[in-house]
Parts: C-alpha cells; sequence; structure tokens
C-alpha cells in the first residue's frame, strides 16, 4: 500500500506541474509574444494610434534568372486613405468580407460557431480592424502590368450569397491595365472551409507576361490572456514537408530569421486555439514558402508559385486553395484524402501523447455520432476504458482486500520491530508472501490512469467539436468550468469513499496526507474543464463499484475459507 501512496503523490504532483505550466503561460504570455513586446514596444503604442501599413515585402528569391523578386500586398488602408469598398459573401459555413482594394480577404465570421459561451455572435476568426489581426492576402508579382497593394478592382456587385441547391459560390474581380486583364476569382463551396483562389492572365499586348502567384496569412499574435489559462495551445505559423514533416514557426522565429525553403506537396498554416488559417497548393508544383516579420508586430506566411509565361494574345491562369475554419478532424482527413497531402490533422495539437489521444478522440467521436451528446459520449468511453483495463483492476482491488485483512498483523509486526526497520520490512514482506499479496498490485490501475487521463485532458481541451458542447441541466460547455462547482463536489465525495474501501496506511504522516488529497484534488478540478471532472468522476463511480464487488468477494471467500 505504501507504494500506491507514493504513486498517488506523483499523480497529485504530475497534476500540479501541469497547473503550475499553465499559469506561468498566462502570467507571463506566449514566449513568441514576450520577444515581440520586448522588442517593439515603441511600435505597438504607434499601431494603437494609426491605421496598420506594414511595409511591402516579397517571397525571397534566389536570384536566379527564372526566379525575380516581386512586390507583395500590403493589403491595408494607407493613413488618411479611405477604404475601398467591400464584397459580402455568405455560405452555408461562413460570412466573409473581399476588399476591392488588393482583392484581400479581409474578414471572415464562421457561422456555425459562436465567439463566446456568452455571446452568440458567430465566431470571427479573420479580422482586419479587432485584437489579433489576421488576414488573408493574394496577388500577382511579375515583370508584367500586374494589379499592386492599392489596386481597386471592378465587381459585378457588392454582395453573393450561396444559393439554394447550388455547391459553389465564384466571387470574380476584374483588374485591368495597358491590355492585360486580371481576373481574380474566389470559389467557395457549400459545407465546407475552402476557398479556391484563381488568378487568370488575358494578355492583350504585343508582349509575354511573365509573373508568379503568390498567397499569404498575415497576422499578429493573440493579446496576452486571450486564450484560456488551462490550455497550452500553441499560436503561431506551421508548414508541413513530406521530408521535414511538420514544422512549427513561433512568430518569435519568425523575427529571428526568415523561411526561404523550396517544397512539393506541403502546405503552410497560421495556427490558434481551435481554429486555423492553411494555404493548400496544388500537387506537384514546387512552391517557395516564406515567412516576414514586418512593423507593428505583423508577420507574414505564404508561398509563391512557379512563373508563368504568358504569350501575347493567350490566356494564363494560377490557382491556390485556402482552408479557413475550425480544425474538425473529419474535415481535415478529407482535405488530406481529397488533394493528396499528409499532417493537418497535426495541427490539432496532442502534445507528446497524441498516439494515446488519437485513438481515444476516434472512439470519443464514434460513440457522439451515435449518443448525439459528448458528456454522454464522455461516460461511455470511460466505462469502455474500465471494462478493457477491468481484469489488471481486479487484480490491484483483490491486493487491497487482502491487505486490509492482514491489516492488524501488519500493525502488530510494525509494533513489534518499531525500533529494527529492516526486521520489520524482512517480516512485512515474508507475510505478503505467506497470504499472496503483491505490494505493487495496487500501484498498476493508478499508473495506467495517469496517461489517459492527461491524453482525454488535451482531446477535451484541444478538440474544437467539444468547444461550448452541452451536456445536460447546467453543463452547457464541456470545455469550461462547472459553473456551480458540483462535478468537482461530487468527485471529491466519490475519493473520499473510495478511501473508505481502502486499507488505511499505518504511517500517521501518509494518513494525514491521504485524508487531506481528496480535498487537494477537488480545488485543482474546479479549475479543469467540466469534461474533464466528468471523466474523473465516472471513472471514480465506476471504480468504486467495481472495488466493493471484488471486496466484498474477497470477504466471502476468506469467511469460507
Amino acid at each position: 500500500m505504501e507504494n500506491q501512496r507514493v504513486i498517488l503523490l506523483i499523480a497529485l504532483a504530475g497534476i500540479s506541474l501541469l497547473l503550475y505550466f499553465s499559469w506561468q503561460r498566462e502570467q507571463a504570455g506566449p514566449v513568441e509574444d514576450r520577444v515581440v513586446e520586448e522588442q517593439t514596444q515603441q511600435a505597438e503604442q504607434a499601431a494603437a494610434s494609426e491605421p496598420d501599413t506594414p511595409e511591402p515585402d516579397a517571397p525571397a528569391r534566389s536570384g536566379k534568372p527564372e526566379e525575380a523578386q516581386g512586390q507583395m500586398a500590403q493589403g491595408s488602408v494607407d493613413p488618411g486613405q479611405e477604404e475601398a469598398p467591400r464584397i459580402t459573401v455568405r455560405t452555408d459555413l461562413v460570412e466573409a468580407e473581399i476588399s476591392t482594394r488588393g482583392g484581400d480577404l479581409r474578414q471572415l465570421d464562421l457561422l456555425k460557431y459562436q465567439q463566446g459561451e456568452d455571446n452568440p455572435e458567430p465566431f470571427r476568426l479573420l479580422q482586419d480592424d479587432g485584437k489579433p489581426l489576421f488576414v488573408a492576402q493574394a496577388g500577382l508579382s511579375g515583370e508584367g502590368p500586374v494589379p499592386g497593394s492599392d489596386a481597386r478592382f471592378q465587381t459585378e456587385r457588392q454582395r453573393y450569397e450561396l444559393s439554394e441547391g447550388a455547391d459553389k459560390l465564384e466571387v470574380p474581380l476584374v483588374w485591368e491595365q495597358d491590355g492585360v486583364e486580371i481576373r481574380k476569382t474566389y470559389t467557395f463551396r457549400r459545407d465546407s472551409y475552402l476557398i479556391d483562389v484563381r488568378h487568370e492572365i488575358r494578355n492583350g499586348t504585343d508582349a509575354e507576361w511573365s509573373g508568379f502567384q503568390y498567397v499569404q496569412l498575415r497576422r499578429r499574435p493573440d493579446p496576452p490572456g486571450m486564450n484560456p489559462w488551462y490550455t497550452r495551445s500553441f499560436t503561431g505559423g506551421s508548414y508541413y514537408t513530406p521530408e521535414e514533416h511538420f514544422s512549427r514557426i513561433s512568430f518569435g522565429d519568425m523575427a529571428e530569421s526568415d523561411l526561404s525553403q523550396d517544397v512539393q506537396n506541403g502546405w503552410e498554416a497560421m495556427l490558434q486555439h481551435y481554429f486555423l488559417g492553411a494555404i493548400v497548393p496544388p500537387r506537384e508544383d514546387t512552391y517557395r514558402y516564406y515567412t516576414r516579420a514586418l512593423p507593428q508586430e505583423t508577420y507574414l506566411l505564404g508561398m509563391s508559385s512557379p512563373w508563368l509565361t504568358v504569350e501575347p494574345g493567350e490566356t494564363g491562369a494560377r490557382v491556390n486553395r485556402l482552408f479557413i475554419g475550425p480544425k474538425e478532424q473529419k474535415r481535415l482527413v478529407a482535405v488530406e484524402e481529397e488533394y493528396g497531402v499528409s499532417g493537418m490533422r497535426l495541427t490539432v495539437d496532442y502534445g507528446f501523447l497524441t498516439f494515446l489521444a488519437n485513438p481515444l478522440f476516434w472512439a470519443l467521436d464514434h460513440i457522439q455520432d451515435v449518443v448525439k451528446n459528448w458528456g454522454v459520449a464522455i461516460i461511455i468511453l470511460t466505462l469502455l476504458i474500465k471494462i478493457a483495463f477491468y481484469k489488471l483492476s481486479a487484480i490491484s482491488y483483490r491486493s487491497m482486500a487482502k491487505m486490509r485483512r492482514v491489516q492488524p498483523k501488519m500493525q502488530q509486526i510494525r509494533e513489534r520491530h518499531s525500533d529494527d526497520r529492516q526486521q520489520m520490512n524482512q517480516e512485512l514482506m515474508e507475510l505478503y508472501k505467506r497470504e499472496k499479496i503483491n505490494p505493487l498490485g495496487g500501484c498498476l490501475p493508478i499508473l495506467v490512469q495517469i496517461p489517459v487521463f492527461i491524453s482525454l485532458y488535451w482531446v477535451i481541451i484541444e478538440s474544437v467539436e467539444i468547444r461550448h458542447a452541452p451536456f445536460m441541466l447546467w453543463i452547457q460547455d464541456l470545455s469550461s468550468r462547472d459553473p456551480y462547482f458540483i462535478l468537482p463536489l461530487l468527485m471529491g465525495a466519490t475519493m473520499l469513499l473510495q478511501q473508505k474501501l481502502n486499507p488505511p496506511p499505518m504511517d500517521p504522516i501518509q494518513r494525514r496526507v491521504m485524508q487531506v488529497l481528496p480535498f487537494v484534488f477537488t480545488g485543482f478540478f474546479t479549475l479543469f474543464p467540466a469534461g474533464l471532472v466528468l471523466y474523473w468522476l465516472a471513472n471514480n463511480v465506476l471504480s468504486v463499484a467495481q472495488q466493493w464487488y471484488i471486496m466484498r468477494q474477497e470477504e466471502q471467500r476468506s469467511g469460507e475459507a
């Protein structure tokens, strides 16, 4: 039993460490934010009083003839200049705004996700007038006439809406200069967060047109304290290559050096808690991936296409693809399968226990598909886990029952050899051997539960599917704390009941520590999301029932003997 107490204390220390790291993150803010704040406090103050005007930048080019330098869009209003009219686009999943100045995607609301638990407004993922700034830009750069960052596009109407029965919605913007017509078309799809960006070049001049397409995401770091304190979600850039697989780029990394890498069959993304903006280019072509740190805490992550040459009187085109939406795993997997990419599901960060968290989420998701309630799914998953480890737990509980039965003999040995610890331990081991007791048997279920607990913690914290998911009665958001702390109190009560079933420690200090632990755990669990507390409560109830049943069986056996 002493080993079991040690394991419990280890579990407590692990939870305490988890809380400490989360608290430290909340107090200090993300590392990348701290780097930026230390370097650009004056720029931040200036940015608060002026419109956003980052400097133009360009994809890093090697200087080869086929890789010329080109200007990328600023995508913002210059001081004193009025904003151009915007095009509003609405589908079944999103409502977006596209500026006719530069043709950038300046705002995007997710209609199926609300802003907060108490704010029913749609969640705004892209925005150019709030915190944090996050916009998507796409343009052309090259040696022929191209629309710059201040170019005014013409459009047929100011509002586009996906009509009933239609599978896609095209939003064309047109720019023309010196005989070159650029048609920039955004294509939105029904039941999809994918957005195609197509540039079509119609060369009506006597000279060839040469240039390339770029697509980029421009973002600022989250304000400190924006995300829940108990998460450690990464906010910043990421990219995937077949050679290096999944990599992250923090804003601090972008400030220190630029990414400049040629990639085939990869993707890039800006990540945040629950949501992302990603660029998924066509397969086979090689794209130049780049990052930039601009003034006023603004960061670019983007890619540029191979060069395109359009002969006089001919037409050429370049297409790229954006995914702007929630990290719903089914949709991420669908993008992987449809467009032949890998690793997009890694944007859902389950940490070092991903190998365990992924099957847990898979099981949880499939159960939810049947019961249509994430809370009920958590309870059923807990039951399945208990069934899977039933025999292992039974061994532990039988060991506890035997320990409880021989406790008077153990107490006699302790009293008889109180001055000779070596002799006391020797006689205790002989007693364990005689009674066929494994002193380590009680540790196994706890050791098994710790990684499952941590994995399910990150599943509940990181899975957007559980965000604001209701359970029943007063629990209307499994991803946030129980507002009345009823679940943590019930969980603490089950821990006290479980202690009654366990043989009390012989050592008075251990006994006092174990008596305090339920109250300490209850205090900790008041800070955890309700979904996690629901799992722990269900696990405790099932454990108490199993332990009572097995201990009753052992008592009957010992009585018959």
